[in-house]
This record gives structure tokens, C-alpha cells and sequence, in this order.
């Protein structure tokens, strides 16, 4: 899939064996995705947060032709390789798994997590996976978004300033 040879990046059957054995073991299972195409403060605020709810943070991570279709054909900005490399280095991320559909749920069912965590900009009832994580007995958390940082307010920024 990618050129990235770090044990970190699994496929998605592979997260699913991991993250069945973690459990196995007694170890919290943690989730959240994202397209992470210009990577600022607000995702590793998320991100980082996002950890302190378990054990292991499975970040799930849309392809690139995930973010084309959601975000049109000038995106992404940052090829998935590159945003797996650069998130990898978060010592909060345990395992990046890369997804080629429009949402997570698929990848969701395979993890199982115990709990899924998403920015403020979501109402947990609308989180992709809810329903199946609290059918198994998990929970959605929101984690409140930092102001000022937003991929979309720093495309916006950059529009601005290309404009002058």
C-alpha cells in the first residue's frame, strides 16, 4: 500500500488481529481518523487526548483517494504517505491504519474500540461507528476543538493571502 516500513502502519485486517489480541490482553482500545491533510495544533491536541482514554490510539487515516472524493480533486494537499510519516511521529499514536472508503465504519467493526473519539465539531450521536461501539458496551467522547486551528481556517488564510 504505502512504502513505510514501520510496524506502526497496518492494513485493516491486520488492526483487526492486533487490536483483538491488545484486548486479549486487558488493554483499552482507543479510535479516531481523520484525513489529516494539513496537519496543525488541533489534531494533535485531539490526537493526544484521544490517548489518555486507553491503552493503545488505533488513528485510522483516509487515502488519498478517500480525500479527493470527500474534499474534491485538489486535495489532498499532503500525500497519505507523507501525513503517515509525519503522524507517526506523535508518541500518542499507536498504530496508523489507512482507509479507502468514505467513512471509517468498516475499519470500526474490525477494531472494535472501546471508545471513539472525535473534535467538538462532531455531536456524538452523528459520529460514524457510534451506534456499533455502544452496542458493544464502548463510548463516543468529544474532545473540544482549540480555536484558531482548523485545516479549513488555514486554507481559508492562505486563499487570502494568495489573493493580495
Amino acid at each position: 500500500m504505502i512504502a513505510i516500513l514501520d510496524k506502526r502502519v497496518l492494513t485493516e485486517d491486520e488492526a483487526a488481529v492486533t487490536s483483538a489480541e491488545l484486548r486479549a490482553n486487558g488493554s483499552r482500545i482507543v479510535f479516531t481518523n481523520g484525513c489529516f491533510d494539513i496537519i496543525h495544533p488541533g489534531h494533535v491536541h485531539i490526537i493526544r487526548k484521544a490517548r489518555a482514554f486507553g491503552d493503545v490510539l488505533f488513528l485510522g487515516v483516509n487515502t488519498d483517494d478517500s480525500i479527493s472524493r470527500l474534499k474534491g480533486p485538489s486535495r489532498p494537499f499532503i500525500t497519505l504517505e507523507a501525513r503517515v510519516q509525519l503522524l507517526l511521529e506523535l508518541r500518542s499514536v499507536s498504530f496508523v491504519v489507512p482507509f479507502d472508503e468514505d467513512t471509517p465504519l468498516t475499519l470500526i467493526k474490525k477494531i472494535v474500540p472501546d471508545v471513539i473519539v472525535k473534535g467538538g465539531d462532531y455531536a456524538p450521536d452523528s459520529v460514524v461507528g457510534a451506534d456499533f461501539v455502544n452496542s458493544h458496551g464502548g463510548r463516543v467522547e468529544i474532545i473540544p476543538l482549540m480555536k484558531g486551528f482548523s485545516s479549513t481556517a488555514i486554507i481559508t488564510a492562505l486563499n487570502r493571502q494568495n489573493k493580495r
